[in-house]
């Protein structure tokens, strides 16, 4: 897709003068959109974490330019929406949203705004988690997991958890090792199992789900990335499942257990045999 462009586009300048024009007249008391005067900070963060998720699916898509400039505009309101809502509480407002994050930007790279050797990427993640450490002492964030946000998805938090752990060299040594205490878990797991007791039930699988996620980290894979490719080959297979079934004449809740399975190890062999091909 070509760069948006026309002799009366507007400056980003502008357009930011724009949007944030159209939030304080959304948010108008007297004249304002009825839904946009009665929301808060707790009832736009859901939203604010979905939109987040939509521009990372249009990236994975290729990525897919167009939706990615719609979705990115939708998390850019974001921002403006609760830098409104904290303007009109009197706390800040955009302005110094943006202020403070070039100035954070400043800090963390001074190898570029300045008097700090050239870096390569590696030695950049080094300084860069040091500075955060650093800044997490600065607001009295004690602890080695301290600032690791409580509402990122779990599987991530668990990954963000134990890297934190593994720069003290609170660590597994190797990803055999974490396969080994997958197995434990799992044996933890199934002498739970006759018992069905739903509170050591979850807490057993909840040390199942921990434990894959640091196999992930320690393979160096994004276990959320992981789950969603799962759930993505899982869709494909169960929709090839129903396509076999159709062409019977039958639907997946009346074929039964054996026949789904068995259209299932069709439509899987099938997918392998393209992957090698």
């Amino acid at each position: 897709m070509p760069m948006p462009n026309s002799p009366t586009q507007p400056s980003p300048e502008q357009a930011l003068a724009r949007l944030l024009d159209i939030m304080v007249r959304l948010r108008d008391p007297q004249a304002g959109c009825p839904w946009d005067q009665v929301q808060d900070f707790a009832s736009i963060a859901p939203y604010t974490v979905e939109e987040a998720y939509e521009v990372a699916d249009a990236i994975r898509r290729g990525p897919d330019f167009p939706a990615l400039l719609d979705e990115l505009g939708d998390l850019l309101f974001q921002v403006i929406y609760h830098s409104r809502m904290a303007e009109e509480a009197g706390r800040f407002s955009f302005a110094h949203v943006a202020e403070a994050i070039s100035g954070k930007m400043l800090r963390r790279h001074p190898h570029v705004f300045g008097e700090a050797v050239a870096r390569n990427a590696a030695s950049q993640t080094v300084a860069w988690e040091a500075g955060k450490a650093a800044e997490r002492a600065a607001r009295a964030e004690a602890g080695t997991l301290a600032g690791i946000p409580e509402g990122l998805p779990a599987l991530v938090r668990a990954a963000k958890l134990t890297r934190r752990a593994a720069r003290v060299g609170f660590d597994w040594p190797d990803a055999v090792s974490v396969l080994d205490k997958l197995e434990e878990e799992a044996a933890e797991l199934r002498a739970e199992l006759p018992a069905a007791d739903p509170v050591r039930l979850a807490d057993e699988v909840g040390d199942l789900l921990f434990v894959l996620a640091n196999l992930a980290r320690k393979l160096d894979l994004d276990p959320e990335a992981c789950l969603r490719s799962a759930n993505a080959k899982f869709e494909r297979r169960f929709g090839g499942v129903e396509r076999a079934l159709a062409a019977e004449g039958l639907a997946p809740g009346d074929a039964g257990l054996e026949a789904m399975e068995a259209a299932w190890q069709v439509v899987k062999a099938a997918e392998k045999a393209g992957e090698n091909n």
